[in-house]
């Protein structure tokens, strides 16, 4: 039988998609404060790391998925691309991102668009790298989702995707497991306001196929020399792939 997709708001009928949708535009506002204050900042360590991973394939058109409020686009910007172009099926998320871009002067180096992950807009064999951030585990199909990625990839190029895992040591695994199910619903909602965005998030990457799990799911859809790179004990983890 098919699991029950994780969703935030469990009581709506409205699809998986839409409802991400609604969850990040409720907490745009609010969304780059409780990134570093829940990360303690170690999410500004994770994107750079994640980044460094496309330097290898040196890509001049790039696309973030899930671009969120484009903090990843910008840093992808290290490593000198003639366009990034970012996408997200929130608009309130993206609309914090454009603000971002025009204060400092990136507009022209960074287009935000609302697009669907499952539904790219974009020729085959378009993009020179794809990336995403802790955006895979919102897909409402992750086959479909990856499958698009790689028909946009052009032959020979890199999918980097920065996702939530789970530590495997015990003593780290019961801290986190208290932090992710006690301390993190309680402060995301005590600032976003939105009671169900922050009791999503642990419950969407306990659900998550991370790991060798998913490492199989990007070699199905075409993806090669696919590899995992654990950070900070395995409570994220960088995963990379080839068209």
């Amino acid at each position: 039988m098919p699991t029950t997709p994780i969703v935030p708001y469990s009581g709506s009928d409205a699809s998986k998609k839409d409802q991400v949708a609604t969850m990040f535009n409720n907490i745009s506002f609010r969304y780059d404060i409780l990134n570093r204050l829940l990360s303690f900042g170690i999410d500004i360590w994770w994107r750079k790391k994640a980044v460094a991973q496309l330097r290898e394939v040196n890509p001049d058109l790039l696309l973030d998925i899930a671009t969120g409020t484009a903090d990843l686009a910008i840093e992808a910007l290290s490593l000198r691309p003639g366009k990034i172009i970012g996408i997200d099926i929130s608009e309130g998320m993206l609309e914090i991102g454009r603000k971002k871009l025009i204060q400092r002067g990136l507009q022209e180096k960074i287009e935000l668009l609302t697009g669907d992950s499952e539904k790219l807009r974009f020729p085959d064999n378009h993009f020179d790298a794809v990336m995403v951030s802790f955006g895979v585990r919102n897909f409402e199909n992750l086959e479909t989702g990856l499958a698009e990625i790689h028909r946009v990839l052009k032959p020979g190029g890199k999918l980097m995707i920065l996702e939530f895992s789970k530590p495997k040591n015990i003593i780290i695994k019961v801290l986190y497991n208290f932090y992710n199910q006690t301390l993190l619903p309680a402060a995301g909602r005590l600032i976003s306001g939105d009671t169900a965005a922050y009791s999503y998030l642990p419950a969407s990457v306990e659900a998550f196929p991370e790991g060798d799990s998913f490492l199989k799911i990007l070699t199905s859809q075409g993806f090669g020399r696919a590899k995992a790179l654990p950070l900070t004990f395995g409570i994220s983890s960088i995963y990379t792939g080839y068209k």
